[in-house]
């Protein structure tokens, strides 16, 4: 790791394009820009390990993944889908309870 000591206004670089500047230091608390081309990506840490576990959570499949794909594509239900109830047969004179109807 290089470590660096700077004022505050005072730069360094990073490759040709990208500086990065003091801006105030304020207690334990140190302001910093950057100034790089669109096409550089900067992000803080924590948001650049949450992006990584997100890109990896959907990325990865569940086990039922590609079979469930391939009934969908086939306009089949899941293989691993429940079971639904089945319908009532046309005809079917009771409510779906245990008492009489009148």
């Amino acid at each position: 790791m290089l470590v660096l000591s700077r004022r505050p206004q005072e730069s360094f670089r990073i490759g040709h394009d990208v500086v990065i500047t003091v801006l105030e230091v304020s207690g334990d608390k140190v302001r910093i820009g950057i100034d790089a081309p669109a096409h550089v990506q900067v992000h803080r840490q924590e948001v650049y390990l949450e992006v990584q576990r997100a890109n990896l959570e959907a990325a990865s499949t569940s086990p039922s993944a590609a079979a469930d794909l391939a009934a969908a594509i086939r306009g089949q239900s899941s293989p691993t889908a429940e079971p639904a109830d089945p319908a009532p047969e046309s005809g079917d004179d009771t409510d779906g309870t245990d008492r009489p109807t009148s």
